[in-house]
Formats: structure tokens, sequence, C-alpha cells
């Protein structure tokens, strides 16, 4: 399951653009059946530990993958179906897999 992480300023209803964010991803994962949890990060503290300046951001399994905009649905459901990158993912063979390498 992915953890979804919206960043947003938290006074009142919040940002428009952050709640757009968090509509549109949300929209995104129930079309496509992506097993996925949002959650909504208000604590200015919290949002600038991801060395996030504007927002709203899109975080995916802790990484940041968009930052002061709103993305298309499009874009959306690219970065959240996105393959993992590195040596899990796969790319780099079976062999490392097998043998017990990062992957064990």
């Amino acid at each position: 399951m992915k953890i979804v992480k919206i960043l947003g300023s938290g006074s009142g209803s919040g940002c428009a653009k952050c709640n757009q964010l968090a509509e549109a991803v949300k929209d995104v994962i129930s079309k496509e059946g992506i097993n996925a949890v949002v959650e909504k990060v208000e604590d200015i503290q919290q949002i600038m530990a991801y060395n996030v300046m504007s927002t709203p951001a899109l975080v995916v399994d802790e990484k940041v993958l968009s930052k002061g905009r709103v993305p298309s649905y499009d874009e959306i459901r690219d970065l959240l179906t996105a393959k993992p990158q590195g040596c899990c993912s796969g790319t780099h063979g079976s062999k490392e897999k097998s043998s017990g390498g990062c992957c064990s």
C-alpha cells in the first residue's frame, strides 16, 4: 500500500490548491483502483522537514514528487503508479535478488 501525503498550510480550511490536490489525488486513487492511503499534513514543522517551501506538495512513500502546483489527473496517475527505482525494483536483474543482495 502506498502512503500518500498532501503537504499544505492548515489555517481554517487550508489553502485552496492544497484542497484541490487532495481531492484530485483521492479521485485518481478511486478511479484507478490504486491501493493507497491519503494523509493531509498541515503542520509547518512537518512540511519543512520535507524541505518544501511552496505548497501544495505531493509526497508518495516519503518522496516529494510535486510541489507548488496541482498536477493533472494523468500526471498524478503516473506518479502514483510509477514502478519503484533501485535494486528491489528488478532493474538489476534477478541474480541480485536471489543472491541475498540489498533486497533480502
